[in-house]
Parts: structure tokens; sequence; C-alpha cells
């Protein structure tokens, strides 16, 4: 089943109602984040992954979310100080969401991608095609810079 996020909804750092539509003709990469993760690291790569390709039509966007291990219980204040001074991530970081059991936006909607059911853990990743489709999604242990998903990510861009 084909999975489009264009129509969802997600709540902004501010607090306002952002559709994932104004996106609409960039990739997107979006990821469930979490600052006290093994994984955390990724953060890295996501931003390595946003100075490659940002220019080319793509933009990460991250989700705080606390679900697993309870690995993000600050602020998102605290989240983004975090993330601007250890990794230099410039990329958006949007309000925290849940990603399983009584889900939240976009994770309502994109835990319908197959595979389908809820994300398993930290640094989840979504593809998503120019047309808000969601093309593929990555277990937390793909690195940012694997090339399964570098070549993924360069394939949506070049549709």
């Amino acid at each position: 089943m084909s999975v489009n996020v264009s129509q969802v909804v997600v709540t902004t750092p501010s607090g306002s109602k952002k559709k994932l539509s104004d996106y609409q003709g960039q990739v997107l990469l979006i990821v469930n984040v979490a600052s006290r993760c093994g994984f955390t690291k990724q953060y890295s790569g996501l931003q390595d992954l946003q100075n490659k390709y940002g220019s080319k039509g793509f933009q990460v966007i991250g989700f705080p979310c606390n679900d697993f291990g309870a690995q993000e219980p600050g602020s998102l204040e605290e989240i983004q100080s975090f993330c601007s001074t250890t990794y230099n991530a410039t990329f958006p970081l949007f309000d925290k969401v849940h990603a399983m059991g009584k889900t939240t936006e976009p994770y309502t909607t994109l835990n319908q991608a197959e595979p389908a059911g809820d994300v398993a853990w930290n640094f989840e990743k979504f593809l998503i095609g120019q047309d808000g489709t969601v093309l593929k999604r990555f277990k937390s242990a793909i690195e940012p810079n694997s090339a399964e998903l570098t070549s993924a990510i360069e394939s949506a861009l070049n549709k």
C-alpha cells in the first residue's frame, strides 16, 4: 500500500501547525531522534546528508521521541541546544512525538508504510519522495552515510 504524508499536520517548535505538503517537491528524510541513545551519533551523519543534498532539494526533519528507553527526556529547547552544540545540527527539529503505541503524527501515518507497524527504536528513517509518498523505511542501524540510504536519496532526487 502506498502511503502519502502530504496531508499530515505536525507541530512546529513554536507550537504552530505545519502541513508536510509545505515540503512538496523536496525529498524528505523523517527521523525519530533521541539525545541519549546508542544511535545518537547519527545526528552527525544526518547533518552531513543535509549539507550534501540540501541544495538539491533534500531536507532532514527530526522528531524527538521519548518512547524508547526514555532516551529523550529533555524539553525541545534543551534538545535543540544539545543537537546544535554537540553535532552542529541545523536541520529542523519538530515538537516531541510518539512513534509507537498511541502514536502522534507523522507516525500515525508513517507506521502504515511497509513493512507496516510501529517504529521499533530511535533513529528509524523514512524516505519521502517529492510527491509526499513514502519511498522506503530504514531501521535504526542503517547509518545515514550507508550506501543503501545515500543511493536511495540520490535516486529520489533524480526522479
